[in-house]
């Protein structure tokens, strides 16, 4: 297998070794051996200083992390002192986390989400939650691969690649889409979820949706959505089958 397809399908697994103390890094370095595998026999030396620095701390967005490994490997090959190295990947964590971050788990995650609920309310059914599958993935697949290609292509020059690149316009777009789908999710499916309970069904679920908003501002984050809205769930459940 290609050298780069090795690294490309490590990088899907970069967050199997993940810890507190290098977070991505054990996974960035098997990650980049492959990549590094031909500077052992120019530069045994910085070969294996390159491999230490590959598995050194770093953490940003998975999903982003090939643009680090693809630059940080060109950067060895061209002899960049270590210490330049090092900065870089440094330099690269938060806004790769960031980007990372309102592209996917901002923008396109609860925009699909929002698109298949959309379907299942309307009659899709499991080709709805088949059309978020290979939706995602697609999108997933295919920004992995740009990735590492921009940062093997830019090396030092990273930072230019991908403010010339397709990523800020997609960011900057990501969180107002995601919004207007959730919006429009959000009235349609508690209309079918809520149909034939009545208006009391209705006010209760403003009032668990409103007390949920203020215990999440109160205990701040102890309490995530994610947190009320399973505790909702299990209290729901709980109260069917006392028959409350």
């Amino acid at each position: 297998m290609n050298r780069r397809w090795q690294a490309l399908a490590r990088l899907f697994a970069v967050q199997g070794t993940w810890n507190y103390e290098r977070m991505l890094g054990v996974g960035m370095g098997y990650a980049a051996e492959p990549l590094l595998e031909d500077l052992k026999a120019v530069d045994p030396v910085r070969h294996g200083e390159a491999v230490v620095r590959s598995a050194e701390f770093f953490n940003c967005h998975p999903n982003l992390a090939g643009l680090a490994l693809g630059a940080t490997t060109r950067a060895e090959y061209e002899g960049v002192p270590g210490v330049q190295i090092a900065r870089l990947r440094t330099a690269l964590c938060s806004p790769l986390g960031s980007m990372g971050d309102q592209l996917f788990w901002a923008g396109l995650v609860p925009g699909l989400v929002a698109i298949t609920l959309l379907g299942l309310v309307l009659g899709a059914g499991p080709w709805a939650v088949l059309g978020f599958l290979l939706v995602y993935n697609a999108i997933r697949i295919g920004t992995a691969v740009w990735s590492l290609r921009t940062g093997m292509a830019a090396g030092m020059r990273v930072g230019n690649a991908i403010g010339s690149s397709w990523l800020p316009r997609a960011i900057e777009w990501a969180g107002p889409l995601a919004g207007f789908t959730v919006g429009l999710a959000v009235p349609v499916v508690a209309n079918w979820y809520l149909a034939g309970f009545g208006w009391s069904a209705a006010i209760g679920a403003a009032g668990v949706a409103v007390a949920g908003i203020a215990l999440i501002r109160w205990f701040g984050p102890g309490l995530t959505s994610v947190r009320f809205a399973l505790l909702a769930m299990v209290l729901l459940l709980l109260f069917r089958r006392l028959g409350l």
